[in-house]
């Protein structure tokens, strides 16, 4: 009976050992994580201007959310979305395709009013428009960021800058809204954004490109087409009765977070289009 006890003693203790020594070595990966980027130097911002190809990555990613209490909007996209049919009911803004299986970043407060209405995502497909339902998949208002999907195909997606890599204060960036982001002229990042780590949550930065509404939830994108945040607000200053345009404001999640999400919907959602793990 003593042999068994101190048997399972023993077999405890192994456990908790080997437990025990999984912690210390995340927590160490973790202070290495948080060392490496603390101690990294912020080098000069890469001052490459978005060029017209460029702006045409951003024209084939555009996409629009419309929440509304139609069920459809067949009817309105037959008449080449003609402000004189939009819903009348209908909220708006930007979403970003992050995938090639119909995952999109809007921002939060383009849903705030969705409870009891539809979700549908309006994009391109080569020349042609098509609106598909919208599921969200998950929502953070502290973040003002929302992941959404739809049951399609999005072949023209946007890629990460690299989480390895600064965007320092003075990188030069364009935006993508729906409402003024094809004549928007490019701007910088008034914020620097550090290499992102395991402890990296989202994280809000200031560009001096002004948004307008409906361009909320766009993409922030870099000279190379890649993507760096999610549009989200605007700051203007009114003295007076003049209003001057401060700076906007967007938002950078943690992309690992974000890959996390969407592979766990995956596989709870299987779709025809799901790409392979």
């Amino acid at each position: 009976m003593w042999q068994v006890d101190a048997t399972i003693r023993i077999d405890v203790a192994v456990i908790l050992s080997i437990q025990m020594g999984k912690v210390v070595l995340m927590s160490g990966l973790v202070f290495f994580s948080w060392f490496n980027q603390s101690c990294s130097i912020c080098p000069p911002p890469d001052l490459v201007v978005p060029s017209q190809s460029t702006r045409q990555i951003i024209a084939e990613r555009a996409a629009a959310v419309v929440v509304t209490r139609r069920k459809n909007i067949d009817s309105w996209m037959k008449t080449h979305l003609a402000s004189s049919q939009d819903p009348d009911d209908a909220d708006g803004g930007s979403a970003v395709p992050i995938s090639v299986d119909g995952y999109f970043l809007t921002a939060d407060h383009v849903l705030a009013r969705m409870g009891g209405r539809n979700v549908f995502i309006i994009s391109g497909r080569g020349q042609r428009l098509t609106a598909e339902k919208a599921r969200v998949v998950w929502r953070s208002k502290a973040s003002d960021i929302a992941l959404l999907h739809i049951p399609a195909p999005t072949p023209y997606f946007y890629e990460w800058t690299p989480r390895e890599q600064w965007l320092p204060e003075g990188t030069r960036v364009i935006h993508g809204g729906i409402s003024t982001g094809a004549k928007s002229t490019a701007g910088k990042l008034c914020t620097p954004l550090a290499p992102e780590g395991i402890l990296t949550g989202n994280r809000s930065f200031k560009l001096d490109i002004p948004f307008q509404p409906g361009d909320s939830g766009g993409p922030v994108v870099d000279a190379y087409g890649h993507l760096v945040g999610i549009n989200s607000a605007v700051e203007f200053l009114v003295p007076m009765e003049t209003a001057f345009f401060v700076d906007s404001e967007a938002n950078r999640p943690n992309t690992l977070k974000i890959q996390e999400l969407i592979k766990k919907d995956r596989l709870q959602n299987k779709y025809p289009n799901t790409p392979h793990e």
